[in-house]
């Protein structure tokens, strides 16, 4: 309810309003009364008097009963008394303009905390401190509460601005943008209320169609994916994610974790959220821009209609790039373009009108390729010929967009700039771009947020495995003060949770070797396990394709001459003995941690590429059935799953299995800070995945 009294107040109250010009005291109170609030302002100041023909209150306890909203711009050291004083009036919404909190420093961090703990203990809600302020456009309510140069549009966007001066630089530009807001937030510290709230309100408002974010953090990522993921099944939901390049995490010591990094992290939880992510504001507001004039159409298939075969042909390439499809028009739509167009145009899609096709063309063609059944989107490209006005196209694309709402159109008008500055002036219901990979790239975000509705809601499978046998290990080594475990014991602990591994038999002797060796049948696979040597192919620790008895005595004998001239003697534990798998295909897997966002679970293309070509993909944890799938499926390296050039097709299922029980595991025990099965080998002979080799890195102090 206080967040309603921020949003949609019928009194607001200005503490720190000013008659001195070019102040925030004074613009924003010439905002709100310019842009004809629907209710009440009561302008406080302690010097009294009028101001824009209203009353001034000396203090905040002079106002009247009621006041929904206080708009706060008063010195930071006057905030927590300005809170009190509008907790005994009564007043449950708060906008704090006022900077000098966390942004400064510790001294800052500190007061935005007892400012954070005043407000709750009163029951209130507040945006900010240190932001822009707020912004409601339903005629019902016209409220402005912020200080941007310009007054906002109305439009169908709720935003969320984590930067306010980044939203008062795109209130002042969205005229130009063809955009409006149904509601804007600029929330500053996000001290209490946040890019989540407002996400949890919009989702049943039917003012705010589509949501856009600007983030530069996620206060609570498992909560932020919890709403977004319901939210965006509702409406869509776009983000620009600023911060990419302080991604990172080269210290890290495993695959997986020097893969891995705070960017990786944030895309993932998007994409497991629905979210749409740009990566800067042109692409942002041109997604947003789609999104308000297009329904979400039916399938990819896309129909061209140009006056130019070149455009047509670039156009054509980028979808098919994005994924979708250039629909296949029927016999019978053929025929109807024929009859009315000139016998040089192509009646194939893209359907090329030529230069000289007159407005009666462009209307007769759009709503014959609409009314074809296997048509999803269409796009119209116009270039200018023989005097044809640009303003006539457009018009006539609105008209039919009006008479056929049921499928996306967007023009492409590669003309000159003034067409769209003139735009600006006019009501539009197309969204119109200058280049056709612009377009494009919009009815790809229309299509991706059609299969992300489609998509069936994923689940997290009841998996049997034996989390205390993996418990005792894990105990084990923090008793011995290791966050190491050993191969043998990161194997034992994938293997209690399910996750085949490589027969094999730990050795402290070549006399035990061997007879493991024997027992599992030659060729093997040795591999020192170290309490103090995590890489073992650094010292030589791994020696493949042993066919004998005798060579596997010839091997051991090296490893030892080999980590004693090293002085790493001491720290060998034995030799692991293993099945070697016969397969080409190797693959990755594993667990990465961010500090922020928690567990990552990693999959892809392994072996000695892993860090080469990175053809890898991460998800937070924990995963779904639906994730792990998408996983699967997302790299480049699928087809080679899929039984590339003759090869036994992998199991895909069991792969997908694997990146589930790793979830699980780190989901039971977050403890484990790193993970790496690499590689996850898929046998040539049965398509299984196979962990050949495991590393685990752990946390102690989070075991329970």
């Amino acid at each position: 309810m206080s967040f309603a009294s921020i949003m949609k107040p019928k009194s607001v109250a200005v503490i720190g309003a000013s008659t001195r010009a070019h102040t925030i005291g004074s613009d924003l109170m010439k905002r709100l009364v310019e842009y004809g609030f629907k209710g009440s302002i009561y302008p406080v100041n302690p010097k009294g008097g009028e101001m824009l023909g209203l009353k001034v209150i000396p203090t905040v306890d002079e106002l009247p009963d009621g006041v929904d909203l206080a708009v706060v711009i008063v010195n930071a050291q006057r905030v927590l008394d300005t809170v009190d004083a509008c907790a005994r009036r009564g007043i449950k919404g708060l906008v704090v303009i006022s900077a000098g909190f966390k942004e400064t420093g510790a001294e800052g961090r500190a007061l935005e905390e007892a400012l954070l703990e005043r407000v709750r203990s009163h029951g209130m809600r507040m945006v900010g401190p240190n932001c822009l302020g707020v912004v409601n456009t339903h005629p019902d309510v016209r409220l402005d509460a912020c200080f941007a140069e310009s007054l906002p549009e109305r439009g169908d966007i709720g935003f969320v601005s984590q930067s306010g001066a980044l939203g008062g630089g795109i209130l002042n530009i969205l005229k130009d943008l063809n955009l409006g807001f149904a509601q804007f937030v600029s929330i500053g510290n996000q001290a209490d209320i946040n890019a989540e709230t407002a996400l949890e309100n919009w989702e049943n408002d039917d003012d705010v169609k589509q949501i856009l974010l600007y983030m530069e953090s996620i206060a609570n990522p498992a909560n932020f994916r919890k709403l977004a993921e319901r939210i965006s099944k509702k409406k869509p939901i776009l983000a620009l994610k600023a911060g990419r390049s302080a991604a990172g995490a080269s210290a890290a010591s495993s695959h997986t974790g020097s893969l891995a990094g705070a960017d990786r992290a944030a895309d993932a939880l998007l994409k497991q959220s629905g979210v749409i992510r740009e990566l800067g504001l042109r692409e942002l507001f041109s997604t947003a821009k789609v999104f308000s004039n297009c329904p979400i159409p039916k399938g990819n298939r896309v129909a061209i209609v140009t006056n130019s075969g070149g455009p047509g042909i670039m156009a054509t390439d980028a979808v098919v790039s994005h994924g979708m499809e250039i629909a296949q028009l029927t016999d019978e739509t053929k025929a109807k373009l024929k009859s009315f167009l000139p016998a040089a145009a192509s009646v194939k899609n893209p359907v090329d009108m030529i230069a000289s096709a007159p407005i009666e063309h462009y209307r007769q063609t759009v709503e014959t390729v609409l009314a074809d059944p296997s048509v999803d989107m269409v796009m119209v490209i116009y270039l200018p010929f023989l005097g044809l006005a640009d303003t006539d196209v457009a018009d006539a694309l609105m008209e039919i967009k009006a008479a056929h709402p049921e499928k996306p159109i967007v023009g492409v008008f590669m003309t000159t700039s003034r067409f769209f500055v003139e735009l600006a002036d006019r009501h539009v219901s197309v969204p119109f771009y200058m280049y056709a990979e612009e377009a494009v790239d919009a009815l790809a975000r229309l299509d991706m947020q059609r299969r992300w509705i489609e998509r069936p809601v994923g689940q997290i499978p009841e998996l049997a495995v034996d989390a205390e046998r993996a418990r005792t290990i894990f105990k084990a080594a923090a008793a011995e003060d290791r966050k190491e475990l050993t191969t043998r014991e990161s194997l034992e602990v994938l293997d209690a949770y399910g996750v085949r591994i490589c027969r094999s038999g730990m050795a402290k002797t070549v006399d035990e070797a061997v007879e493991i060796a024997e027992r599992i049948g030659f060729p093997v696979v040795m591999k020192m396990t170290s309490k103090t040597t995590s890489h073992k192919t650094d010292v030589g620790g791994v020696r493949v394709g042993i066919r004998s008895a005798e060579a596997l005595r010839r091997e051991y004998a090296d490893l030892v001459e080999k980590l004693e001239a090293k002085g790493l003697l001491d720290g060998l534990e034995g030799v692991l003995i293993q099945e070697m798998v016969e397969g080409k295909r190797e693959m990755v897997c594993g667990i990465a941690s961010d500090p922020q966002y928690g567990p990552m679970v990693m999959f892809g293309l392994g072996g000695v590429f892993v860090e080469v070509l990175k053809d890898v993909v991460f998800r937070l944890a924990p995963l779904t059935d639906v994730d792990a799938a998408e996983m699967v499926r997302s790299v480049k390296a699928f087809k080679l799953l899929q039984g590339a050039r003759g090869t036994t097709p992998a199991q895909i299922d069991r792969v997908e299995e694997t990146l589930l029980r790793i979830s699980r595991l780190v989901s039971d025990f977050p403890a484990v800070k790193e993970l790496d099965i690499n590689p996850l080998m898929i046998s040539e002979k049965s398509g299984e995945p196979i962990a050949v080799d495991g590393r685990i890195e752990i946390d102690a102090a989070k075991l329970s």
